[in-house]
């Protein structure tokens, strides 16, 4: 049982808009953390109602956000004003939850595909402190070709903005027809990426994997086995890196990209409370 859920809009640090939506516990019912939901690639946050009512059944509230070129917040779809901005935003994010919320309650980050990599490269810098991670799909290695490394090292330094489609296929989502279905049909999906987002990302995946020896938040890693859309070598040479008593890792080898909607997703549900329950 939940409130209904919040959408307001948020002023980041440059000025810009940034759509917020939280989903607030019952009144009464006591808070055991907060949970900060960070999408993926093309979408936004108002996909994940369903992972934020199941973190509410446990006892979690959560916030969810439309990142800088998705969804209803503002900027050019697909693009980045600077290279740091999807960094950026999650630090204010985190830094008004922490504002407003009781200093003894855990912070989680929960990132999905490309809000995966944004969450663990945000925690690798020590940018904000949090209690915990949970990664899904993390785009640690975005799988690119040689002809797409040869456009990254060209395009981004003399057109970044230049937008081209981001090579995602609805079919590749999910085996669930119907999530594929509600994708295509979303018109706050779009499949624009530019060359400094596009930079960002093949960046950031690297220099991420690198800090993995030296992890020190707790991190559950959940990954999708048979995944199209980007390389699940990046979570496997996390895990191999990473200190077995800090990083959990769970590979679901049938599952597509989107674990949180597949058929079987209450395996991964099963598999976060479980986390959760053991920590918080």
């Amino acid at each position: 049982m939940t409130d209904e859920l919040r959408v307001s809009t948020f002023i980041a640090s440059d000025g810009d808009n940034v759509v917020v939506r939280d989903w607030p516990l019952a009144t009464g019912k006591a808070v055991r953390g907060v949970v900060v939901i960070v999408h993926g690639l093309g979408e936004h946050s108002g996909r994940y109602a369903h992972v934020a009512e199941q973190l509410n059944r446990w006892g979690f509230f959560v916030r969810g956000y439309d990142q800088c070129g998705h969804g209803d917040s503002g900027g050019v779809q697909g693009t980045l004003p600077t290279d740091t901005r999807l960094l950026d935003d999650l630090a204010d994010i985190v830094d008004d939850l922490r504002a407003h919320m009781d200093d003894e309650l855990p912070l989680i980050l929960l990132g999905h595909s490309m809000g995966g990599l944004v969450v663990a490269h945000f925690v690798s810098l020590n940018l904000r402190p949090v209690e915990a991670v949970v990664l899904s799909s993390p785009a640690l290695d975005p799988g690119l070709t040689p002809v797409q490394k040869l456009l990254l090292s060209v395009l981004p330094k003399y057109l970044p903005d230049l937008r081209v489609s981001n090579g995602v296929n609805p079919r590749h989502i999910s085996r669930d027809p119907n999530v594929v279905a509600a994708y295509r049909e979303d018109h706050r999906v779009h499949d624009r990426i530019s060359g400094r987002l596009a930079r960002f990302i093949a960046r950031a995946g690297p220099a991420t994997l690198g800090c993995a020896a030296r992890w020190k938040v707790p991190t559950l890693l959940m990954y999708a086995g048979s995944d199209r859309l980007l390389n699940p070598e990046g979570s496997r040479q996390f895990t191999r890196a990473a200190p077995a008593d800090v990083v959990r890792s769970v590979c679901f080898e049938e599952m597509y990209h989107e674990i949180f909607n597949e058929p079987d997703r209450d395996k991964v549900f099963a598999t976060l409370k479980n986390w959760l329950d053991q920590r918080f």
